[in-house]
């Protein structure tokens, strides 16, 4: 959660930041999807952006960064970005908003916030159990993923990684169309 604002420049940093978009998915923002964790004022006055990836190695943080550090200078701020990956990023940080987002972009999100009990439940899982678990209507949660162009909860993973690896790709078999999943972590 982004820290509390003290002075003028966080909260104008806080706004720029607002705006941008997510390199991958670029009908959402980075604060949006819960990348961007913080916005603080260093002890030696230096303002710092902390961001935390949706995966350790995603590929997108770099121009997230850049992203970040241009929209700033247009603005004549400067900041520290700095990325933490710890506590590592969860589908929980995500917006209702964004969720809603993904969905009018075609990209069915994932479900509600979910507890860690569940998460650990389906962590652990062998490979087996999570190889019949997507061979069927794949299901997170004790529900199938609903298909984001029609709606109908009779859709398949057909591949477990989809344009991104922070994504699954379903296939719904009301209308036949596939569609990206955002994967719950």
């Amino acid at each position: 959660m982004l820290s509390p604002l003290v002075d003028d420049d966080l909260a104008r940093v806080e706004t720029l930041l607002e705006g941008v978009p997510d390199p991958e998915i670029p009908v959402v923002s980075i604060r949006e999807l819960g990348i961007l964790r913080a916005v603080q004022r260093q002890s030696d006055g230096t303002l710092e952006v902390v961001i935390t990836p949706t995966y350790s190695g995603c590929p997108a943080m770099g121009q997230i960064e850049d992203d970040i550090r241009a929209a700033l200078l247009q603005a004549d701020l400067v900041a520290k970005v700095t990325t933490r990956l710890a506590p590592a990023w969860t589908t929980d940080w995500m917006t209702p908003s964004a969720r809603e987002k993904l969905k009018a972009y075609g990209i069915a999100p994932p479900g509600q916030p979910s507890s860690i009990g569940n998460l650990i439940q389906f962590a652990s899982k062998s490979a087996a159990d999570y190889s019949s678990l997507t061979k069927a209507n794949a299901k997170f949660d004790g529900e199938n993923v609903p298909c984001p162009q029609c709606g109908s909860t009779e859709t398949t993973e057909t591949s477990h990684f989809a344009s991104t690896a922070c994504k699954a790709l379903y296939r719904c078999l009301a209308c036949l169309e596939p569609f990206d999943y955002f994967k719950p972590h």
